[in-house]
């Protein structure tokens, strides 16, 4: 799999609430989405990003981070491939991408996604 991009995915128990430390304070200027259960923010740079997240809308578990790629559905295969935990299969869901959670050796959840063009 090629990754694209690599978000850290913050649990938060209020976005809100934690909106302005990491804003004001830590210069993650622009919203770039709020979904009230996850919110982006991007820094100055552009590429530098954090995501709140309260609970995960669809899946099971929360992730810790979310790994992009342009090939969700072979990075899917590989992973089924290489008899890795899923957690949450490969849905398209309804605010534009295509994931899958996956679980590491040491247990943390990643969240695999692609972008619908």
């Amino acid at each position: 799999m090629d990754s694209t991009r690599v978000t850290a995915n913050l649990p938060v128990t209020d976005i809100e609430a934690a909106k302005s430390f990491y804003t004001d304070f830590l210069g993650f200027r622009t919203e770039e989405f709020n979904m009230g259960w996850v919110a982006r923010f991007t820094a100055p740079d552009g590429v530098t990003s954090v995501q709140l997240v309260t609970h995960d809308a669809t899946a099971p578990e929360d992730s810790v981070m979310s790994v992009h790629t342009d090939d969700v559905d072979g990075a899917y295969a590989e992973a089924q491939r290489r008899g890795l935990q899923i957690v949450h299969p490969l849905t398209t869901e309804t605010w534009g991408v295509r994931r899958f959670f996956v679980r590491d050796p040491c247990g943390n959840v990643i969240n695999v996604v692609g972008h619908r063009s």
